[in-house]
């Protein structure tokens, strides 16, 4: 980076993005105006440096930026079409960049390139936004501002924006910023420095006037039964409410889950105007561009039994499929993209809180975050007003518009395992750990359950953030353990898809040396605790109603009588044959339910390394490093197995090639003939 107007830019940006109460995650954009070099003359030229489509301000870096040259963005006025055609000139916005590289410019570079100030920022601040989308919202903004920042009727964002902005900025000289009736705010300044303290001084003028004029409880009384429930109470219903809801929500299109019970949501869902206000939707382009036009609302106290709830929800869904169908219909032209999906991206359970659901993690926890944002929109609106966002086919044409659907159809293809979650059981080291890492590199969000939580919680914090992985404690020979496990893995993302049950151990012992804790310690892990996991992951995959796999990690000791492994090679041959028996009977709920038999994972397994190692070698009288070749050479191959052989035969599995394979076992052995199914 050698311009320092770019250094500025970034740090401002940076600076406002990490703040929630300024603007949503990407959203707004940021703007400066400097001089460049032009390469092919070498004289100076006039550059435009603005946030390109899709970028967030608080993570902003350079690559993100769109450079314009000013010149040819402000000759476009002269080839305008008109506001029926302005979409036609984001595309000619291609036509003015200066050199290769950078983002794509978004939607509202006419406003910053328009504009007749060195620094433009766009925020999309709760309290701007709230009195944007008030009744009375111009004659409250002229109320707390005065003049200092004016008014600009509801527009959709594009050029004609960008033209009325820059000619209102014109026409009021003492402005330092304006805000967008429906939508947010913009302001500017001479200095980066300058502007932000302009941005800064509106929202927080704003914040304050609300806070000081505001009306007490704008959302109206407490619905008795509509509070909130204990936490404890509270969680645990959400988890078992989570699989049911994401069954619903994933209806057209899988989807990943999020739960919010934030005080500003639970709050929301007790009041009187809960029903009022969450059909009106929300306002800001942003917001219901991931929230969908408006949320799917239970209407039932918090107290009602979980299964009136679950069939509640059920009538709630259809309706809600019906009303979203009739409301594309309404607005729907010849050229509209087709319907995207029926379902809703927010569910509110009184008492209980919010879920809200995208195409991964991040969308999800992001679609909930924007509705917060619109809950504290609307309580601002309703403090010194009434909240009157902009009208439904406003919202359509913003929904359904010709470039968001071409931004859609930009985007990458999704990996093999994009919208599954996995929980892999053991999954702290070893092959369990491989196995997490694979999955989560083909798209899955992983939850990765241990019996220490703190391994498990490292290792998932080497796999990703808490979008992509979490570590879950997991005791799996005890039934209520599984369950937390799984229940926090259903708050985590929004359900299960994939589980495997990888978690075990084995001593190595003659007969006669075996104790029967030694039996009941390996049984209690591998056979019970493979039940265990397979029977609360059958319950929550039958409840979403989205399929699934399970898979067990077994062994080529299955079906191979080695020497002095009684207690282990029996539970193995245990789960070898759940496998089949699951497979039979959870087919009619499209679950599948596969084993993979490997052998000799001598290298990074958490078993040889806790002494089992040490245990076969002494049995085949070969020191204990040589253990893995020893292995090797005895099979077909004579190659070393790893856990990361294990990890790629689970997702040959499940990652989509074989969806019509169930009750399977795949050795991953190297080929050892006597251990060949017969």
């Amino acid at each position: 980076m050698t311009n320092p107007v770019v250094s500025e830019l970034l740090e401002r940006s940076n600076r406002l993005g990490a703040d929630p109460r300024n603007t949503n995650y990407a959203g707004g954009n940021t703007s400066a105006k400097g001089t460049g070099t032009d390469p092919v003359t070498g004289s100076p030229v006039e550059l435009l440096w603005v946030k390109g489509s899709g970028g967030d301000l608080g993570t902003l870096t350079e690559s993100g930026l769109a450079v314009l040259r000013l010149d040819r963005l402000r000759s476009l006025v002269d080839v305008y079409p008109g506001v029926e055609r302005e979409d036609e000139m984001v595309a000619a916005f291609d036509y003015c960049l200066h050199g290769r590289g950078g983002a794509a410019p978004s939607i509202d570079t006419a406003m910053h390139g328009l504009v007749d100030a060195a620094h433009v920022d766009h925020l999309h601040p709760d309290s701007g936004i709230a009195l944007a989308t008030a009744a009375d919202g111009e004659a409250l903004t002229r109320e707390c501002f005065g003049d200092r920042v004016v008014w600009v009727p509801w527009r959709r964002p594009g050029f004609q924006l960008g033209l009325d902005i820059a000619a209102i900025k014109d026409k009021n000289p003492q402005a330092i910023g304006c805000v967008l009736g429906g939508h947010g705010i913009t302001a500017w300044g001479a200095s980066s420095e300058e502007a932000e303290a302009n941005s800064l001084d509106v929202i927080r003028t704003a914040e304050r006037f609300l806070a000081e004029r505001g009306r007490p409880e704008p959302f109206g009384a407490v619905v008795p039964g509509f509070e909130p429930l204990p936490e404890a109470e509270r969680r645990h219903r959400a988890a078992v409410l989570a699989a049911v809801v994401r069954g619903l929500a994933s209806t057209d299109k899988p989807q990943v889950g999020h739960f919010t019970d934030s005080d500003v949501v639970l709050d929301f869902l007790s009041r009187e105007k809960l029903t009022s206000l969450a059909a009106l939707g929300t306002s800001c382009p942003d917001h219901f561009l991931r929230t969908k036009v408006r949320p799917l609302v239970v209407d039932l106290p918090a107290s009602a039994p979980v299964e009136d709830v679950v069939a509640r929800l059920k009538e709630l869904h259809e309706e809600y499929r019906g009303e979203y169908a009739a409301y594309y219909q309404r607005h729907a032209t010849a050229d509209s993209p087709a319907m995207r999906g029926a379902d809703p991206a927010i569910v509110l359970v009184p008492g209980v809180g919010m879920f809200s659901f995208g195409a991964n993690k991040q969308t999800a926890r992001v679609a909930g975050e924007f509705y917060v944002n619109a809950i504290n929109v609307m309580r601002g609106a309703e403090a010194v007003s009434s909240y009157a966002p902009i009208d439904e086919g406003e919202k359509f044409r913003i929904e359904y518009w010709a470039l968001e659907e071409a931004k859609l159809q930009r985007m990458p293809k999704p990996k093999p395992l994009a919208t599954r979650v996995a929980l892999v059981t053991g999954a702290a080291s070893g092959i369990g750990r491989a196995i997490a890492v694979r999955l989560a590199a083909e798209g899955a969000c992983v939850v990765v359950a241990d019996l220490d939580l703190a391994k498990a919680q490292a290792a998932a914090a080497e796999i990703g953030n808490s979008d992509v992985a979490v570590g879950v404690a997991a005791d799996v020979s005890d039934a209520e353990a599984v369950a937390a496990a799984f229940r926090e893995a259903c708050l985590a993302f929004g359900g299960v898809d994939l589980v495997v049950n990888n978690a075990g151990l084995s001593i190595s012992k003659p007969l006669l040396e075996t104790t029967e804790q030694d039996w009941d310690l390996q049984h209690d892990v591998m056979a019970k605790g493979s039940f265990l996991v397979s029977r609360e992951a059958a319950r929550i995959m039958i409840g979403q109603g989205m399929g699934g796999d399970v898979v067990y990690i077994s062994s080529k000791n299955a079906v191979f009588a080695g020497p002095s492994n009684i207690a282990y090679s029996s539970t193995k041959a245990d789960q070898a044959h759940q496998v089949r028996l699951l497979a039979a009977e959870l087919g009619e709920h499209q679950i599948r339910v596969n084993g993979i038999n490997p052998d000799g994972v001598v290298r990074g397994s958490g078993i040889f390394a806790g002494g089992w190692g040490a245990q076969r070698a002494a049995v085949y009288g070969v020191p204990e490093e040589e253990l893995g070749q020893f292995y090797a050479q005895r099979t077909l191959l004579k190659r070393e197995v790893l856990p990361e052989h294990v990890a790629d035969a689970v997702f040959a599995l499940t990652g989509g090639e074989l969806s019509r394979t169930t009750g399977l076992h795949v050795p991953v052995d190297s080929g050892v003939a006597a251990a060949f199914l017969r």
